[in-house]
Protein backbone atom coordinates (compact mmCIF):
# COMPACT_ATOMS: atom_id res chain seq x y z
CA UNK A 1 0.00 0.00 0.00
CA UNK A 2 1.27 3.62 -0.70
CA UNK A 3 1.43 6.12 2.23
CA UNK A 4 -1.40 7.89 3.16
CA UNK A 5 -2.54 11.12 2.66
CA UNK A 6 -3.26 13.24 6.47
CA UNK A 7 -6.97 13.36 7.42
CA UNK A 8 -6.22 16.83 6.80
CA UNK A 9 -4.69 17.13 3.18
CA UNK A 10 -7.61 14.27 2.28
CA UNK A 11 -9.86 17.13 2.97
CA UNK A 12 -8.22 19.69 0.89
CA UNK A 13 -9.70 20.57 -2.22
CA UNK A 14 -6.59 19.62 -5.23
CA UNK A 15 -6.66 23.47 -6.28
CA UNK A 16 -4.59 26.63 -6.22
CA UNK A 17 -6.37 29.95 -5.21
CA UNK A 18 -5.55 31.13 -9.33
CA UNK A 19 -5.36 29.89 -12.76
CA UNK A 20 -2.44 31.30 -14.06
CA UNK A 21 -2.62 32.85 -17.40
CA UNK A 22 0.25 30.38 -18.47
CA UNK A 23 -2.44 27.52 -17.46
CA UNK A 24 -4.66 29.24 -19.84
CA UNK A 25 -2.56 29.52 -22.69
CA UNK A 26 -1.52 25.94 -22.74
CA UNK A 27 -5.48 25.00 -22.22
CA UNK A 28 -6.43 27.34 -25.35
CA UNK A 29 -3.03 26.77 -27.49
CA UNK A 30 -2.49 30.49 -27.91
CA UNK A 31 -0.63 33.05 -25.98
CA UNK A 32 -2.43 36.30 -24.78
CA UNK A 33 -1.98 39.44 -26.31
CA UNK A 34 -2.29 41.57 -23.60
CA UNK A 35 -1.56 40.17 -19.94
CA UNK A 36 -3.40 42.73 -17.65
CA UNK A 37 -5.20 40.02 -15.13
CA UNK A 38 -2.28 39.63 -12.40
CA UNK A 39 -1.76 42.39 -10.73
CA UNK A 40 1.86 42.70 -12.05
CA UNK A 41 3.96 45.73 -12.56
CA UNK A 42 3.72 45.86 -16.84
CA UNK A 43 6.23 48.82 -16.77
CA UNK A 44 8.86 46.46 -15.32
CA UNK A 45 11.81 46.82 -12.37
CA UNK A 46 14.03 49.31 -12.52
CA UNK A 47 17.13 48.89 -15.35
CA UNK A 48 19.45 49.10 -12.58
CA UNK A 49 17.91 45.45 -11.07
CA UNK A 50 18.67 43.86 -14.15
CA UNK A 51 22.14 45.36 -14.64
CA UNK A 52 22.85 44.27 -10.97
CA UNK A 53 21.30 40.73 -11.80
CA UNK A 54 24.19 40.41 -14.68
CA UNK A 55 26.87 41.46 -12.77
CA UNK A 56 26.44 39.00 -9.84
CA UNK A 57 25.56 36.36 -12.30
CA UNK A 58 29.07 34.47 -12.03
CA UNK A 59 28.23 34.03 -8.03
CA UNK A 60 24.67 32.07 -8.92
CA UNK A 61 26.46 29.17 -7.38
CA UNK A 62 26.40 30.14 -4.31
CA UNK A 63 23.16 30.38 -1.94
CA UNK A 64 21.32 32.96 -1.03
CA UNK A 65 22.27 34.49 2.34
CA UNK A 66 20.23 32.89 4.84
CA UNK A 67 20.32 35.95 7.18
CA UNK A 68 19.23 38.20 4.24
CA UNK A 69 20.82 40.60 5.74
CA UNK A 70 22.09 43.05 3.56
CA UNK A 71 18.66 43.43 2.19
CA UNK A 72 17.28 43.31 5.85
CA UNK A 73 19.66 46.40 6.76
CA UNK A 74 18.64 48.46 3.57
CA UNK A 75 14.60 48.35 4.34
CA UNK A 76 15.43 48.92 7.84
CA UNK A 77 17.55 51.72 6.94
CA UNK A 78 14.91 52.65 4.16
CA UNK A 79 11.95 52.34 6.72
CA UNK A 80 13.40 53.82 9.44
CA UNK A 81 12.78 51.06 11.98
CA UNK A 82 14.98 48.36 13.13
CA UNK A 83 16.39 45.06 11.45
CA UNK A 84 15.16 42.79 14.16
CA UNK A 85 11.67 44.10 12.78
CA UNK A 86 11.71 42.74 9.81
CA UNK A 87 11.44 39.23 8.37
CA UNK A 88 11.87 38.50 4.37
CA UNK A 89 10.06 36.03 2.80
CA UNK A 90 9.38 34.30 -0.27
CA UNK A 91 6.57 37.04 -1.01
CA UNK A 92 3.77 38.16 0.96
CA UNK A 93 1.80 34.88 -0.03
CA UNK A 94 4.67 32.60 1.22
CA UNK A 95 4.55 34.94 4.51
CA UNK A 96 1.46 34.47 4.98
CA UNK A 97 1.70 30.76 5.20
CA UNK A 98 4.11 31.32 8.01
CA UNK A 99 2.38 33.08 10.00
CA UNK A 100 -0.86 31.12 9.98
CA UNK A 101 1.10 28.18 10.99
CA UNK A 102 2.92 30.44 13.55
CA UNK A 103 -0.18 31.46 15.42
CA UNK A 104 -3.02 29.48 14.36
CA UNK A 105 -3.69 25.90 15.83
CA UNK A 106 -5.72 23.27 13.86
CA UNK A 107 -9.55 23.89 14.64
CA UNK A 108 -8.60 27.41 15.43
CA UNK A 109 -11.02 30.42 14.13
CA UNK A 110 -9.81 33.00 11.65
CA UNK A 111 -11.70 36.39 10.65
CA UNK A 112 -11.36 37.45 7.08
CA UNK A 113 -13.58 39.50 4.50
CA UNK A 114 -15.90 37.50 1.96
CA UNK A 115 -14.09 37.70 -1.08
CA UNK A 116 -10.98 38.92 0.16
CA UNK A 117 -7.80 37.47 -0.84
CA UNK A 118 -7.76 33.93 -1.85
CA UNK A 119 -4.56 32.53 -1.10
CA UNK A 120 -4.48 33.52 2.45
CA UNK A 121 -7.56 31.61 2.84
CA UNK A 122 -6.06 28.58 1.08
CA UNK A 123 -3.59 28.79 4.11
CA UNK A 124 -5.91 29.18 6.97
CA UNK A 125 -7.54 25.83 5.43
CA UNK A 126 -4.19 23.87 4.91
CA UNK A 127 -3.04 24.56 8.44
CA UNK A 128 -6.86 23.05 9.56
CA UNK A 129 -8.11 26.73 10.95
CA UNK A 130 -11.63 27.51 10.50
CA UNK A 131 -12.45 30.83 8.34
CA UNK A 132 -15.26 33.12 9.86
CA UNK A 133 -15.81 35.64 6.91
CA UNK A 134 -17.55 38.91 6.71
CA UNK A 135 -19.42 40.66 3.91
CA UNK A 136 -17.82 43.63 2.58
CA UNK A 137 -19.64 46.86 2.92
CA UNK A 138 -20.41 48.07 -0.51
CA UNK A 139 -17.01 47.98 -2.22
CA UNK A 140 -15.13 48.33 0.51
CA UNK A 141 -13.49 45.51 3.33
CA UNK A 142 -15.71 46.61 7.02
CA UNK A 143 -12.79 47.10 9.43
CA UNK A 144 -15.90 47.87 11.88
CA UNK A 145 -17.25 44.53 11.20
CA UNK A 146 -14.45 43.18 11.07
CA UNK A 147 -13.66 44.30 14.82
CA UNK A 148 -16.82 43.43 15.76
CA UNK A 149 -16.26 39.89 14.75
CA UNK A 150 -13.13 39.45 16.18
CA UNK A 151 -14.42 40.77 19.78
CA UNK A 152 -17.28 38.27 19.05
CA UNK A 153 -15.69 34.95 17.62
CA UNK A 154 -12.40 35.27 19.31
CA UNK A 155 -10.50 34.40 16.85
CA UNK A 156 -6.80 33.48 16.00
CA UNK A 157 -6.16 35.91 13.57
CA UNK A 158 -7.53 38.46 11.66
CA UNK A 159 -6.58 39.81 8.23
CA UNK A 160 -7.49 42.88 6.60
CA UNK A 161 -5.40 44.37 3.36
CA UNK A 162 -5.67 48.01 3.00
CA UNK A 163 -5.86 48.83 0.11
CA UNK A 164 -7.69 45.89 -1.02
CA UNK A 165 -7.53 43.18 -3.39
CA UNK A 166 -9.94 42.34 -5.44
CA UNK A 167 -11.47 45.72 -5.45
CA UNK A 168 -8.75 48.31 -5.42
CA UNK A 169 -10.41 50.49 -2.31
CA UNK A 170 -8.71 51.79 0.27
CA UNK A 171 -9.21 53.19 3.52
CA UNK A 172 -7.65 55.96 5.45
CA UNK A 173 -4.95 55.52 8.24
CA UNK A 174 -7.24 56.80 11.06
CA UNK A 175 -9.69 54.39 10.44
CA UNK A 176 -7.26 51.54 9.98
CA UNK A 177 -5.94 52.42 13.78
CA UNK A 178 -9.27 52.34 15.35
CA UNK A 179 -8.64 48.65 14.05
CA UNK A 180 -5.02 48.21 15.18
CA UNK A 181 -5.99 49.48 18.80
CA UNK A 182 -9.48 47.73 18.95
CA UNK A 183 -8.12 44.00 18.07
CA UNK A 184 -7.56 42.45 21.19
CA UNK A 185 -3.73 41.53 22.53
CA UNK A 186 -4.00 38.09 22.08
CA UNK A 187 -5.24 38.03 18.27
CA UNK A 188 -2.94 38.48 15.53
CA UNK A 189 -3.80 40.90 12.77
CA UNK A 190 -2.33 40.92 9.45
CA UNK A 191 -2.07 43.88 7.96
CA UNK A 192 -1.96 43.23 4.27
CA UNK A 193 0.16 46.40 2.56
CA UNK A 194 0.98 44.91 -1.06
CA UNK A 195 -0.52 48.01 -2.76
CA UNK A 196 0.75 50.23 -0.26
CA UNK A 197 2.80 52.41 -2.75
CA UNK A 198 0.21 53.15 -5.04
CA UNK A 199 -2.64 54.56 -2.08
CA UNK A 200 -3.15 58.12 -1.75
CA UNK A 201 -1.16 59.74 1.25
CA UNK A 202 -2.93 59.36 4.33
CA UNK A 203 -4.01 55.57 3.34
CA UNK A 204 -1.39 53.66 5.72
CA UNK A 205 -0.63 54.16 9.54
CA UNK A 206 3.00 55.66 9.77
CA UNK A 207 5.48 52.64 9.72
CA UNK A 208 6.39 53.18 13.68
CA UNK A 209 3.34 51.59 14.12
CA UNK A 210 3.97 48.19 15.56
CA UNK A 211 2.39 46.04 17.90
CA UNK A 212 3.06 42.73 19.31
CA UNK A 213 -0.06 41.21 17.61
CA UNK A 214 0.14 42.85 14.10
CA UNK A 215 2.42 41.81 11.03
CA UNK A 216 2.16 44.16 8.33
CA UNK A 217 3.15 42.52 5.03
CA UNK A 218 4.91 44.29 2.31
CA UNK A 219 6.36 43.25 -1.02
CA UNK A 220 8.53 43.69 -4.19
CA UNK A 221 6.23 41.99 -6.31
CA UNK A 222 3.72 45.14 -7.49
CA UNK A 223 5.37 48.78 -7.40
CA UNK A 224 9.01 47.87 -7.69
CA UNK A 225 8.08 44.90 -10.52
CA UNK A 226 9.53 41.78 -8.86
CA UNK A 227 6.99 39.21 -8.87
CA UNK A 228 8.48 36.43 -11.02
CA UNK A 229 11.98 36.96 -8.33
CA UNK A 230 8.65 36.25 -5.08
CA UNK A 231 10.02 38.61 -2.50
CA UNK A 232 8.47 39.74 0.28
CA UNK A 233 8.42 41.28 3.73
CA UNK A 234 7.12 41.25 7.05
CA UNK A 235 7.05 44.34 9.72
CA UNK A 236 6.40 43.33 13.24
CA UNK A 237 7.24 43.62 17.26
CA UNK A 238 11.36 42.26 17.31
CA UNK A 239 9.74 39.01 19.05
CA UNK A 240 6.93 38.20 16.45
CA UNK A 241 9.70 38.98 13.63
CA UNK A 242 11.89 35.97 15.46
CA UNK A 243 9.24 33.47 15.43
CA UNK A 244 9.42 32.89 12.00
CA UNK A 245 13.19 31.33 12.17
CA UNK A 246 11.62 28.55 13.92
CA UNK A 247 9.60 27.62 10.31
CA UNK A 248 10.96 29.77 7.45
CA UNK A 249 12.78 28.08 5.02
CA UNK A 250 16.11 29.84 5.85
CA UNK A 251 17.31 29.21 1.79
CA UNK A 252 14.07 30.39 0.01
CA UNK A 253 15.34 33.43 -0.49
CA UNK A 254 17.59 32.78 -3.55
CA UNK A 255 21.26 34.90 -3.73
CA UNK A 256 19.68 36.45 -7.55
CA UNK A 257 16.39 37.63 -5.45
CA UNK A 258 18.56 39.40 -2.74
CA UNK A 259 20.50 41.45 -5.71
CA UNK A 260 17.25 42.13 -7.50
CA UNK A 261 15.29 43.32 -4.63
CA UNK A 262 18.16 45.45 -3.40
CA UNK A 263 18.84 47.06 -6.56
CA UNK A 264 15.39 47.58 -6.66
CA UNK A 265 15.22 49.19 -3.28
CA UNK A 266 17.66 51.69 -4.32
CA UNK A 267 16.45 52.91 -6.90
CA UNK A 268 13.44 55.16 -5.72
CA UNK A 269 13.06 57.46 -8.59
CA UNK A 270 12.48 54.54 -10.66
CA UNK A 271 9.55 53.92 -7.88
CA UNK A 272 7.83 57.20 -8.14
CA UNK A 273 8.06 56.97 -12.33
CA UNK A 274 6.14 53.91 -12.27
CA UNK A 275 3.51 54.90 -9.59
CA UNK A 276 3.06 57.96 -11.62
CA UNK A 277 2.76 55.75 -14.39
CA UNK A 278 0.42 53.60 -12.91
CA UNK A 279 -1.51 57.22 -12.15
CA UNK A 280 -1.79 58.01 -16.14
CA UNK A 281 -2.90 54.20 -16.71
CA UNK A 282 -5.74 54.25 -13.81
CA UNK A 283 -7.11 57.12 -14.98
CA UNK A 284 -7.35 55.82 -18.86
CA UNK A 285 -8.93 52.51 -18.00
CA UNK A 286 -11.63 55.31 -16.33
CA UNK A 287 -11.92 56.84 -19.52
CA UNK A 288 -12.25 53.50 -21.38
CA UNK A 289 -14.79 52.20 -19.06
CA UNK A 290 -17.02 55.62 -19.05
CA UNK A 291 -16.52 55.30 -23.36
CA UNK A 292 -18.53 51.98 -22.76
CA UNK A 293 -20.94 53.07 -20.31
CA UNK A 294 -19.51 51.25 -18.15
CA UNK A 295 -18.33 52.52 -14.02
CA UNK A 296 -14.97 52.13 -12.34
CA UNK A 297 -14.15 52.46 -9.01
CA UNK A 298 -11.23 54.88 -8.02
CA UNK A 299 -8.38 52.48 -7.29
CA UNK A 300 -5.90 52.76 -4.95
CA UNK A 301 -3.76 50.16 -6.45
CA UNK A 302 -2.20 49.11 -10.18
CA UNK A 303 -5.84 47.66 -11.08
CA UNK A 304 -9.10 49.14 -11.50
CA UNK A 305 -12.40 47.54 -10.86
CA UNK A 306 -14.93 48.09 -13.44
CA UNK A 307 -18.60 47.59 -13.14
CA UNK A 308 -19.69 45.38 -15.85
CA UNK A 309 -23.45 46.97 -15.85
CA UNK A 310 -25.29 43.56 -15.43
CA UNK A 311 -24.79 40.73 -12.86
CA UNK A 312 -21.63 37.99 -12.19
CA UNK A 313 -22.68 35.79 -15.08
CA UNK A 314 -22.41 38.54 -18.00
CA UNK A 315 -19.58 39.59 -16.32
CA UNK A 316 -18.14 36.43 -16.70
CA UNK A 317 -18.96 36.24 -20.13
CA UNK A 318 -17.15 39.66 -20.58
CA UNK A 319 -14.20 38.12 -18.75
CA UNK A 320 -13.99 34.97 -21.07
CA UNK A 321 -15.33 36.81 -24.35
CA UNK A 322 -11.92 39.26 -23.57
CA UNK A 323 -10.06 36.06 -22.87
CA UNK A 324 -10.98 34.94 -26.71
CA UNK A 325 -9.73 38.25 -27.82
CA UNK A 326 -6.01 37.47 -25.79
CA UNK A 327 -6.96 39.83 -23.23
CA UNK A 328 -5.94 38.33 -19.87
CA UNK A 329 -7.81 40.00 -17.00
CA UNK A 330 -10.15 38.30 -13.88
CA UNK A 331 -12.75 39.13 -12.03
CA UNK A 332 -14.12 38.51 -7.95
CA UNK A 333 -16.17 35.88 -7.55
CA UNK A 334 -18.08 36.89 -4.66
CA UNK A 335 -21.60 37.78 -4.84
CA UNK A 336 -21.93 41.21 -4.46
CA UNK A 337 -18.54 41.76 -5.98
CA UNK A 338 -18.90 39.52 -8.88
CA UNK A 339 -20.07 41.76 -11.52
CA UNK A 340 -16.67 43.71 -11.72
CA UNK A 341 -13.67 43.10 -14.22
CA UNK A 342 -10.32 43.21 -13.03
CA UNK A 343 -7.53 45.39 -15.21
CA UNK A 344 -4.79 45.39 -13.88
CA UNK A 345 -2.42 48.61 -15.80
CA UNK A 346 0.15 48.14 -17.81
CA UNK A 347 1.79 49.45 -21.12
CA UNK A 348 -0.01 51.74 -23.38
CA UNK A 349 0.23 48.80 -25.99
CA UNK A 350 -1.52 46.59 -23.93
CA UNK A 351 -4.33 48.88 -22.75
CA UNK A 352 -4.69 50.07 -26.64
CA UNK A 353 -5.70 46.31 -27.17
CA UNK A 354 -8.10 46.03 -24.18
CA UNK A 355 -9.58 49.29 -25.55
CA UNK A 356 -10.20 47.71 -29.19
CA UNK A 357 -11.23 44.24 -27.58
CA UNK A 358 -13.84 45.93 -24.13
CA UNK A 359 -16.72 46.64 -26.74
CA UNK A 360 -16.61 43.62 -28.83
CA UNK A 361 -16.80 41.81 -25.77
CA UNK A 362 -19.89 43.38 -24.05
CA UNK A 363 -21.69 43.13 -27.22
CA UNK A 364 -20.93 39.43 -27.66
CA UNK A 365 -21.47 38.82 -23.90
CA UNK A 366 -24.92 40.18 -24.24
CA UNK A 367 -26.06 37.86 -26.83
CA UNK A 368 -24.96 34.85 -25.53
Amino acid sequence: MPPHLTNLAKSLPSTVPFVGPETQERNNGRSFKARLGANENGFGASPKVAAAMAAASDEMWKYGDPENYELTQALAHHLGIQPGQIAVGEGIDGLLGLAVRLFVEPGATVVTSLGGYPTFNYHVAGFGAQLHTVPYKGNYEDPDALLAAVLKMKPAMVYFANPDNPMSTCWPAEDVMRLIDGVPDDVMLILDEAYGEFAPVGTLPPIDVIRPNMLRMRTFSKAYGLAGMRCGYAIGDVEMIRAFDRVRNHFGISRMTQVAALAALKDQAHLAETVKKVERCRERLYRIAEDNRLTALPSATNFVAINCGSDGAFAMRVLQELGQRGIFVRKPMTPGLDHYIRVSCGPDAEIDLFAKALPAALDAAGKA
